[in-house]
């Protein structure tokens, strides 16, 4: 599995491809269940953050092509 920094490079690229390229789904960064966390001082982990990547992925992947 990749560290946590490329992990999250990995999020930050995704991000602003979904910001720049989509801004109509920006809306849904913030409600994404990564980022809504249910324990006061949850902790992410490596496999938390890939899912989360992979969350964004599948959403570009399935809008994209309903969308272009």
């Amino acid at each position: 599995m990749k560290i946590e920094e490329e992990i999250n490079a990995d999020i930050l690229k995704i991000t602003m491809t979904i910001r720049a390229d989509y801004p109509e789904l920006s809306k849904y960064l913030n409600e994404m269940q990564v980022t809504i966390p249910d324990v006061a001082t949850p902790e992410m982990t490596n496999k938390i953050l890939f899912e989360y990547y992979k969350s964004l992925e599948s959403m570009l992947k399935e809008y994209i092509p309903n969308h272009s």
